[in-house]
């Protein structure tokens, strides 16, 4: 053990390492923070840093691991660590690792792992059945907090993020390009500030949209009617009320001839309530049509199962088509937003434009979800003609990026009424594709159990989608590995994101009064800005709200190009971490705005909160072996 290392060993006997706001020290036993379900396949990861930001630190293990029970003090189970690949070091986290397999450990109960010989535990877990309940409740409140033009009440929002209703500005919107003209006002209030940034992107909102009402079909039940948002009591379930909040902007956001808009252009203060820029719109864009007909279909197959819902739902089914056929007439409509081609500097943030594939993969997901809700063969067949343009059927190593879009090819194949050739066509590349590298040939490559191809800007949803692929194959029972294998390979990801990684990090804000001690103290939002009684968990006086999923680890993370001559808030080299680290440890807790660049890592996006609910949402109110 190196010299440093001897000085860290003292301090571990009295309990935990816990990391700093922005790096070492970490610990070294690495467990989901949370817990395990009771008959799940639960793994320790015992790290030894060999490269990277804590390279200093040394850990090898003792010969004996124990779990302990934290409310008797007594050993409810023994036994060895296992050297992960013989003792390599994994070049993706710089790290050695060895895995401790407790998963004969399974009655309900607080638990921590501990090294018998080094006396050094872990973060305490809980084992339950329900144990991810209260995620999943914090995690969907997310979106509450994201609402655009509503009050935040301290009965729903708590009395540290209370705040005035923001941007009802967004009622007299105007024209990007006629600013000054009042014949252009539109009321585009409502829906979701898309991440750190308040803008509302179409696109994008549609795809939560869809994602959201993917992740109720995937588990009804435990999508319950008291998640304490305004709505709760009402009867209905509260996602269902949620995801109708970002409906509703939807249907503002459509022209009478069924075109969509594009984007709304927010201005930005913290709180919300204190920005009092104007609002401006951009034009229907095919993109955004398209998009927006494959949430309304979606959203009207599922309220049109609720009477309450039947007028909204034909409602909802006309705009579908509309927008559908409005696309199809208009098929090169775009919009760069804040981009010179189209003169719309500072409209937005997030470029919200997509390319002819992206343009046409959005077509595909209309009409898989038109043809769901009305049975009319027009969309069937334009699925028949066009769904080998997927990239599912020339790259199967992008899957885990681009799941949003072979997700709804899955929903085709297993829909009733669809070409039998076409569904098992598509069955058949989507489980040959995840046989091959990056999928059950990928199992044991990660140390930490949630392989990925590449680590880039949004890491953390990267995660939640491939996860939620392995959990598609457990539900459907398309691959030739036993579902509770599939079911195993999912959850791997879902423990890196809650703490089974070389950071020790949960990736999700302010969880510690859910079990996290070691969960994101700060992230870049413009509401929980520097300086705000929102800015740090630790250091300001409320923190930012619980349960935002951040962008996690991102080697490609620099500083502005023009640094360090540009600011002196540059410094003299970019923050190390996340610069310059192995992928896995390309990560740090702040909240630095330009030209630090912190969004590049620790941003918020709905879509990683998407990815997450879909992943974790698989694992919630059921037995292990019951999950699909």
């Amino acid at each position: 053990m190196r010299a440093a290392a001897l000085v860290v060993g003292l301090s571990l006997l009295a309990g935990p390492v816990m990391a700093q706001d922005d790096g070492p020290p970490t610990p070294f036993i690495t467990v989901d923070q949370f817990g395990y379900l009771p008959d799940a396949r639960k793994i320790a990861v015992i790290r030894d840093p060999e490269t990277g930001f804590d390279a200093e630190w040394d850990f090898t293990p003792g010969a004996v691991y124990q779990v302990i029970d934290t409310a008797s003090g007594a050993v409810v189970h023994e036994g060895k660590p296992a050297p992960w690949n013989s003792g390599a070091v994994d070049p993706s986290s710089g790290d050695r690792a060895w895995h401790f397999d407790f998963s004969p450990v399974t009655a309900p109960g607080k638990y921590l792992i501990r090294d018998k010989q080094a006396a050094y535990d872990s973060h305490s877990f809980e084992i339950s059945s329900s144990v991810y309940r209260p995620v999943l409740v914090a995690a969907t409140r997310v979106f509450y907090y994201q609402r655009a033009g509503l009050a935040k009440v301290a009965r729903f929002a708590g009395d540290g993020w209370a705040d005035g209703a923001s941007h009802t500005q967004d009622a007299r919107a105007r024209l990007y390009s006629a600013k000054n003209d009042a014949t252009t006002e539109r009321d585009l209030s409502g829906g979701w500030y898309d991440a750190g940034d308040y803008n509302k992107y179409t696109s994008w909102t549609a795809d939560y949209v869809v994602g959201l009402l993917a992740a109720y079909a995937e588990n009804p039940a435990v999508w319950t009617d008291d998640f304490n948002i305004p709505e709760s009591g009402n009867g209905v379930p509260d996602l269902l009320d949620e995801v109708k909040y970002g409906t509703d902007w939807l249907t503002r956001m459509q022209n009478p001839d069924g075109g969509v808009l594009s984007i709304v252009a927010l201005s930005h203060a913290s709180p919300p309530s204190a920005a009092t820029g104007p609002s401006l719109y951009g034009p229907a864009t095919t993109s955004a049509s398209y998009g927006t007909a494959a949430a309304f279909a979606r959203a009207a197959k599922v309220y049109g199962g609720d009477p309450r819902f039947a007028s909204y739902a034909a409602d909802l089914k006309q705009r579908a088509v509309k927008a559908w056929a409005w696309a199809r007439a208009n098929p090169k409509a775009t919009f760069y937003n804040n981009d010179a081609r189209d003169n719309s500097e500072g409209v937005g943030a997030g470029q919200q434009e997509t390319d002819d594939h992206s343009r046409a993969m959005k077509a595909l997901a209309a009409a898989i979800y038109l043809f769901d809700l009305t049975g009319e063969a027009v969309y069937r067949d334009y699925v028949d003609a066009h769904y080998r343009d997927a990239q599912l059927f020339a790259h199967a190593i992008n899957l885990d990026f681009r799941y949003t879009e072979h997700a709804p090819l899955l929903d085709y194949a297993m829909a009733p009424g669809a070409t039998p050739k076409v569904a098992r066509d598509i069955r058949d590349a989507w489980v040959s594709g995840f046989e091959g590298g990056v999928g059950w040939a990928s199992q044991g490559v990660d140390p930490y159990n949630a392989y990925v191809t590449a680590y880039t800007w949004g890491s953390s949803a990267t995660k939640g989608n491939h996860g939620s692929l392995f959990g598609d194959l457990a539900r459907y029972g398309l691959s030739d590995h036993p579902v509770q294998q599939s079911r195993d390979a999912a959850a791997g990801y879902l423990h890196y994101l809650h703490g089974v990684n070389p950071l020790g990090k949960v990736y999700l804000s302010n969880m510690g009064a859910l079990g996290a001690e070691n969960s994101v103290d700060r992230f870049y939002h413009s509401w929980f800005a520097p300086g705000t009684s929102w800015d740090s968990v630790k250091e300001s006086k409320y923190g930012p709200a619980p349960g935002f999923v951040v962008g996690g680890a991102n080697p490609s993370y620099g500083w502005d190009s023009r640094c360090p001559g540009v600011s002196p808030q540059c410094g003299k080299a970019p923050l190390s971490p996340p610069y310059g680290q192995p992928d896995q440890k390309a990560y740090a807790d702040f909240n630095t705005s330009w030209p630090i660049n912190s969004w590049e890592v620790t941003e918020n996006s709905n879509a990683y909160q998407v990815a997450y609910l879909r992943l974790l949402v698989r694992f919630v109110g059921a037995d292990y072996s019951a999950i699909r």
